[in-house]
């Protein structure tokens, strides 16, 4: 069936057939990479957003399949994760984040500046709220040191006691434990003993992902 949940499904499942994420896809098929983020499948005042024609014309070229295949996969199971052929997730690194240019609005991977490396097999997880970061510097020592890679995602649920990559409005990134957790404001506890812990408006955060696994 034509719809627009079936589509964008098609589209996960075809950047997963390929070894692709879904922005991965889209800066394969020559696309801006946040054309098939999740934040960009609705319009702001919440009417679905539609993938041009063209763009599936490009993604089908970029993959060598043809739009038999593609509407085999509109068509599939949609309880079948895209990310259990574990693709490619962005990755920048960890001092990159607190940059201009390298997240939209919503905390998700934009531009053209990111690398990819291939998503570890940790469990089932949507690849398209998914990326990573690379460990520069001490300030994370003892639990992650310099090179160790952190696999985020902005979907997943936080709870007290997760570990959380915080970037808060004027660009500063850090690695914490949620400690708690209100409408108002944030509570983190630091990784590194010999750094602060720090409180932290609701409105001075960008945005916050939990740490899914670490590549060490």
């Amino acid at each position: 069936m034509l719809t627009h949940e079936n589509i964008w499904h098609a589209i996960d499942r075809l950047a997963a057939s390929f070894g692709y994420s879904a922005s991965g896809l889209a800066k394969q098929a020559g696309l801006d990479p946040t054309s098939f983020n999740k934040s960009k499948r609705f319009n702001p005042d919440g009417k679905p957003r539609w993938p041009s024609t063209e763009s599936i014309s490009r993604i089908l070229d970029a993959t060598g399949a043809n739009m038999s295949d593609f509407l085999s996969m509109m068509d599939g199971d949609n309880t079948i994760d895209p990310a259990t052929n574990a693709g490619f997730i962005p990755l920048i690194g960890f001092a990159q984040a607190g940059a201009a240019g390298y997240f939209d609005e919503d905390g998700y991977p934009a531009g053209d500046s990111w690398d990819e490396i291939k998503f570890p097999d940790h469990g089932s997880h949507d690849l398209s709220g998914t990326y990573a970061l690379e460990i520069s510097g001490d300030s994370m020592e003892p639990l992650y040191r310099k090179g160790d890679v952190l696999v985020l995602s902005r979907d997943a649920s936080v709870r007290k006691g997760d570990r959380v990559v915080v970037r808060t409005v004027k660009g500063e990134v850090m690695a914490k434990e949620l400690v708690k957790k209100t409408g108002g404001k944030i509570e983190l506890k630091s990784l590194n003993p010999a750094h602060q812990n720090r409180t932290l408006a609701a409105n001075d955060i960008s945005w916050m992902a939990r740490i899914l696994w670490v590549s060490q």
